[in-house]
């Protein structure tokens, strides 16, 4: 993979109108690629002057007006996530290195395992540069003084919990296995005096969808407040809304308690069953392109065809476009706010996270004809561990819509190996595990009640989105919190509550 940054802003939401000093009048398309591209390279006074100059214009309507005040917020948020110069960088890669030298930070530097952008002249790291470096690089990871695990998923690792779920899939002759059910607390606090005593306060918290066979019988408890409004089930990404009025110098909270049943899921497929699907109307969004993010670039193309070579079968295509993706290392991720592709981001910048790998698989498989599209929300454990996370669905004939999580990806067998462990190896492609709660069947869709501002989150949604008439309130304002606890089932004796 080609290392480094590359932002390529685009998408309805940047339809911005421009002045650029000294060119002659332009196209909307033509200003609004001047400011993106500006932004992109770090020009942000040039793209301050042009969009303070497009505001400025008479008559300007309200949607042009919007989408400039978002790039301008963009950059704020841009450099929120660049916050870091060298010497700062270089002080918390020390906390763990304590002698790192000058030729190995430059050399890593030169290798792109620092994301860094050059911002009005001035050189900026990413905030999490300096914990991603150790699973970008082997080598920074072994220098490491205190070296410890980290805090991953435990059912990212082949154990005997997908050994059960198999087993269990093979003996029932059933794909949805392994059920339990939970209760599932979520709060959104915001800053005390984030809003003006007396304003209201609007809040969407994630709440999850009916999926027959992975998560059923969802039943609302309580919320704070007790008003609320839930999202239809149909919903794309399904919130509940509440308002609260804000008091001086205390926080404004809001939480939403439902329990559900979530099972785990395991297709036993057969490759050579598997026949290209016929694209009903039903299909045909999901193997079509969908920009910003979903987008059959030249490049795309050049490397689905090296990964998929002369391959015609459906599922062999997806297992290698899958270790494909896969094969990208995870990595901590800038908000998707400010990213304009993330299938494009996640093929260069040499690493991707979850969201990034999900959306580049989905585009590499409806670019082979195979149906794919997204899911997302929160996953879980016992002993204490959750945090958001971004999945998929690919459509397999005759086998109908299957899960895959490639940043889940590949299991493989440890120093000591199980009969049957050579299959689990694809164990998430075609399966999934029931610690985790879907909010989210689709990406970048409007929220019911919709928001009347700009989103924190224009991609996803699993921490929660907030405003009030002032404006949208970012991720510096407020934060989320995730509790559960076991009603039936395999963790009856466990639970968990993280704040984030």
């Amino acid at each position: 993979m080609q290392h480094g940054l590359r932002l390529l802003l685009a998408g309805s939401w940047l339809a911005a109108t421009c002045v650029v000093a000294g060119a002659a009048p332009a196209t909307t398309a033509d200003t609004t690629h001047r400011i993106a591209a500006s932004i992109d390279a770090g020009q942000f006074q040039t793209a301050t002057a042009n969009i303070d100059a497009a505001l400025a214009q008479p008559g300007l309507d309200a949607a042009t007006r919007r989408a400039l005040l978002f790039q301008r917020e963009r950059m704020r948020r841009i450099g929120m996530d660049f916050s870091l110069d060298a010497t700062t960088l270089k002080a918390r890669i020390r906390e763990q290195i304590p002698d790192l030298r000058e030729d190995e930070f430059q050399r890593w530097d030169a290798h792109g395992l620092f994301e860094h952008m050059v911002i009005d002249g001035h050189l900026r790291y990413f905030k999490r540069d300096a914990a991603n470096l150790y699973r970008l690089s082997a080598e920074a990871a072994a220098r490491r003084a205190h070296p410890a695990p980290f805090n991953d998923d435990p059912y990212g690792t082949l154990g005997d919990y997908h050994r059960s779920v198999r087993q269990a899939a093979l003996a029932s002759h059933r794909s949805s296995v392994e059920a339990h059910r939970v209760r599932i607390t979520q709060t959104l606090t915001v800053d005390a005096d984030a809003v003006p005593a007396g304003q209201v306060v609007r809040a969407w918290i994630p709440y999850p969808k009916p999926l027959p066979g992975q998560q059923d019988d969802i039943r609302f408890i309580a919320s704070v407040p007790a008003k609320h409004e839930l999202a239809p089930a149909s919903a794309p990404q399904r919130t509940a809304y509440f308002e609260k009025t804000a008091q001086a110098g205390k926080p404004t909270r809001f939480s939403v308690t439902y329990e559900l049943t979530l099972s785990a899921q395991y297709h036993v497929i057969d490759p050579d069953k598997v026949v290209p699907a016929k694209i009903t109307p039903e299909l045909a969004p999901y193997v079509a392109e969908r920009p910003p993010h979903v987008v059959f670039t030249e490049q795309m193309q050049l490397f689905s065809r090296q990964v998929v070579g002369n391959e015609k079968n459906p599922y062999r295509i997806a297992q290698k476009l899958f270790a494909a993706v896969d094969d990208i290392p995870w990595a901590g991720a800038r908000e998707y706010s400010t990213i304009g592709n993330l299938s494009d981001y996640a093929l260069h910048a040499g690493h991707a996270d979850c969201g990034q790998q999900t959306m580049l698989l989905i585009t590499l498989l409806r670019m082979n004809g195979i149906p794919a599209r997204w899911q997302s929300g929160a996953i879980f454990a016992p002993g204490g561990y959750d945090d958001i996370h971004d999945w998929g669905q690919l459509y397999l004939a005759p086998y109908g819509w299957i899960p895959m999580d490639v940043t889940f990806g590949r299991l493989y067998p440890g120093a000591h190996p199980k009969p049957g462990d050579a299959a689990l190896e694809w164990f998430y492609l075609g399966g999934l595990d029931a610690w985790r709660v879907a909010f989210n069947s689709d990406f970048g869709r409007d929220f019911v009640p919709a928001k009347h501002d700009f989103r924190s989150d224009t991609v996803d949604s699993q921490r929660g989105e907030v405003e009030w008439s002032g404006g949208n309130l970012y991720y510096d304002q407020w934060h989320y919190g995730f509790n559960w606890t076991p009603v039936s089932g395999p963790a009856a004796s466990a639970q968990g509550n993280a704040h984030h």
